[in-house]
C-alpha cells in the first residue's frame, strides 16, 4: 500500500508525517547551520540536539522572504528528512505539500521537478495551508458552522508575512486575500535589537534568539495584568549561555511593543500588545 508523506513546508519549519496520524512525525527547522567551533553543517533535527553549541551559527535557509530561492538546499533537507526522520521510499509514496499563496509558476516547477526526478513519488497534492486548515475544522466538526456555510477566514500567521485568507465554498478566494508583510522573523530580529540594545550583543545569535522568543515571549491581551504578574513570578525566566559572556538570565525585564515599532504599516489591521521578554 502506498503512503501519504504529508510536508507542511514552511519557510521556518518543517512539520512532516505519514496521512492518518494525528500528529507529525517530525517538526524541525527548515535550515542548515554550522556552528562557529565546526565546519560540519547540521541539517534540521540535529540543530535539535542539547549537545551542539550553537552561539554565532551561521545559518542558510532554502527560502528568503517566504519563496524557495534554493531549490537545491531543500533537496537535501528533504532527503534527511524522509530517510532519518519519516523512514519511507518516496518512490513507494505520493506527497501531500504545502505551498505559499500565490507562489510563482518557476518555483513550482522546480517543486515539481524536485519532487518527481530527485526522488520519485508517485504522485503530488500541492495545495495552500488556509485550504487545510478550513478542511480540518469543517471535518473536524461535522455539524459545526464552518461544515454548514462551507466559508470561513483563515489567519495564516507565518515565518516571513502573515494572510487573512477568505474561504468560499471550500475554495481559497485568492482575489480577497489580503497579505501583511510581518512574520516570526521580523519580530526574532527586533528582539535581538531588543536585547542588544540593553545589555549584551545577540545579533548574530539568531538560532537562540528565536528558541527565547518561541518559549518566553507571549501575546498579551492585558499588558497592565502581565506585566505585574510577570514581576512577581519566576516562572518566565531561563538560563541561556552565550558566547565569550556569563551565564545570561533572561525573562524579569519586559518591554512593550508597538506595531509601529518593528516599521510595519498596519492600515486598519489591528495587533493585540506584544510583550518582549528581554534580559535583566
Amino acid at each position: 500500500m502506498s503512503n501519504v508523506v504529508v510536508l507542511d513546508n514552511g519557510a521556518g519549519l518543517i512539520k512532516a508525517g505519514i496521512g492518518g496520524e494525528c500528529d507529525p512525525t517530525a517538526i524541525v527547522p527548515n535550515c542548515m547551520c554550522r556552528p562557529l567551533s565546526s565546519k560540519k553543517w547540521l541539517l534540521v533535527d540535529q540543530l535539535l540536539s542539547p549537545t551542539e553549541d550553537l552561539n554565532s551559527a551561521t545559518l542558510c535557509r532554502p527560502f528568503d522572504r517566504g519563496y524557495l530561492i534554493n531549490p537545491d538546499l531543500q533537496t537535501s533537507l528533504w532527503s534527511h528528512i524522509f530517510t532519518n526522520l519519516l523512514h519511507i521510499t518516496p518512490s513507494q509514496s505520493s506527497l501531500l505539500l504545502t505551498e505559499p499563496l500565490f507562489n510563482l509558476p518557476s518555483i513550482q516547477r522546480s517543486i515539481d521537478e524536485i519532487v518527481f526526478e530527485e526522488f520519485n513519488f508517485n504522485s503530488l497534492f500541492v495545495t495552500d495551508p488556509p485550504a487545510l486548515v478550513h478542511l480540518y475544522e469543517a471535518s473536524r466538526r461535522p455539524y459545526g458552522l464552518v461544515s454548514k456555510t462551507q466559508c470561513s477566514l483563515v489567519v495564516d500567521c507565518g515565518f516571513s508575512f502573515t494572510h487573512a485568507v477568505p474561504v468560499f465554498q471550500n475554495f481559497t478566494m485568492n482575489f480577497a486575500v489580503k497579505r501583511l508583510d510581518l512574520g516570526g522573523k521580523a519580530l526574532t530580529n527586533y528582539l535581538k535589537e531588543l536585547v542588544s540594545y540593553r545589555a549584551v550583543n545577540v545579533m548574530d545569535e539568531t538560532f537562540i534568539m528565536d528558541d527565547v522568543k518561541e518559549k518566553l515571549c507571549i501575546v498579551s491581551l492585558d499588558v497592565a495584568r502581565d506585566l505585574q504578574i510577570a514581576r512577581a513570578l519566576e516562572a518566565v525566566e531561563a538560563d541561556y549561555p552565550i558566547q565569550d559572556e556569563s551565564m545570561r538570565n533572561v525573562g524579569s525585564t519586559l518591554s512593550e511593543s508597538q506595531p509601529s515599532l518593528l516599521l510595519v504599516e498596519t492600515g486598519a489591521i489591528g495587533f493585540p500588545h506584544l510583550v518582549l521578554f528581554g534580559q535583566s
